[in-house]
């Protein structure tokens, strides 16, 4: 049975107001591992305002005769918390936390997106005002840890002599070969996950271009003597298959399928921005060019799944029996 506009969009109101709790437990940690104070009061700053998006979100559902959800904001507040003990873990914290954060902003970005998007067609112009305005905020974030990402590799840097840096690179590249092993795996099923062909057709076409990503990084680690963590890379395989499964178990699958797509390439574009000028500090030109040309397209790629928000929200609406 299918549901009317009306109870989508409160659905996905409760999405993104557990979405924003999950923000809130990462960003109140984030500052004291940020490791540069440009990240760090960028963190801050944005705390603040995500604290008002929680409780923006959170007065829209009660304006609905809604509450959020108790399980899900709880789940995400402590996955958040767990991807910070992850964080810490790491020699690299701040290159860690810096990419994590910049696809996670795009996730909410891309989360705002698509609510605005049902919003309109539910005719709530107050959603439709606070998804817009919130939107623009989070790709505000994104936009200010981009410019940010030479003092996220400075820090991440500080802990290793400059006579290491060599050691370094295939280090980063080994984890970029891991992520591309993952985006593998969710491409492989993504096109089958959605009817819109072209949907489907920037999942397909990206599928070719990460494949050769991975064989280029493959390449380059075993120039410079290093190779890919097969440990590492099937793990993230698994994850993509376990991700497969969780949006087959939902019915709204194209929206939320887009919406992490587009997150996970922030996290490529996160960790590729930092291979390049790890590689730049060792003085690997041939690194350099390689992660250039691979950083071109998967920021091409990120472009595509942005025009395909409305395309998204259409047939998830659909999916669960709304019309468009």
């Amino acid at each position: 049975m299918g549901r009317n506009p009306d109870e989508q969009l409160t659905k996905y109101l409760t999405d993104a107001h557990s979405i924003e709790v999950q923000a809130l437990a990462q960003l109140r940690t984030a500052p004291e591992i940020a490791g540069a104070p440009e990240l760090a009061e960028a963190f801050r700053s944005h705390l603040k305002e995500t604290e008002e998006h929680e409780r923006i979100t959170r007065d829209l559902l009660e304006r609905r005769g809604a509450k959020p959800s108790r399980v899900k904001d709880a789940v995400m507040g402590v996955g958040g918390k767990g991807f910070l003990l992850f964080a810490r873990l790491q020699p690299d914290t701040p290159g860690k936390l810096f990419a994590h954060a910049l696809s996670y902003e795009a996730l909410e970005h891309a989360s705002y997106e698509l609510l605005r998007r049902v919003a309109e067609r539910a005719g709530d112009d107050d959603i439709v005002q606070a998804a817009t305005r919130i939107g623009d905020e989070e790709r505000s974030m994104m936009e200010t840890l981009e410019s940010n990402v030479d003092a996220a590799v400075g820090a991440a840097l500080e802990a290793h002599p400059r006579d290491e840096l060599s050691k370094l690179v295939p280090k980063y590249l080994s984890d970029a070969h891991a992520i591309e092993e993952q985006a593998i795996g969710l491409l492989e099923r993504a096109p089958a996950l959605v009817e819109d062909t072209s949907i489907a057709t920037i999942f397909g076409d990206h599928l070719s271009e990460t494949r050769e990503h991975a064989e280029l990084v493959q390449s380059r680690m075993k120039t410079l003597g290093g190779d890919s963590s097969s440990l590492k890379d099937a793990a993230m395989r698994l994850g993509a298959l376990n991700w497969g499964s969780f949006f087959q178990g939902h019915p709204d699958t194209p929206g939320k399928l887009v919406a992490f797509a587009y997150a996970f390439e922030h996290l490529e574009i996160g960790g590729y921005e930092q291979l390049k000028r790890v590689a730049s500090a060792a003085g690997d030109k041939e690194t350099v060019r390689t992660v250039d040309a691979i950083l071109a397209e998967e920021r091409k790629a990120a472009l595509l799944l942005h025009g395909a928000f409305d395309a998204a929200a259409v047939e998830s609406l659909r999916a669960v029996g709304v019309a468009s």
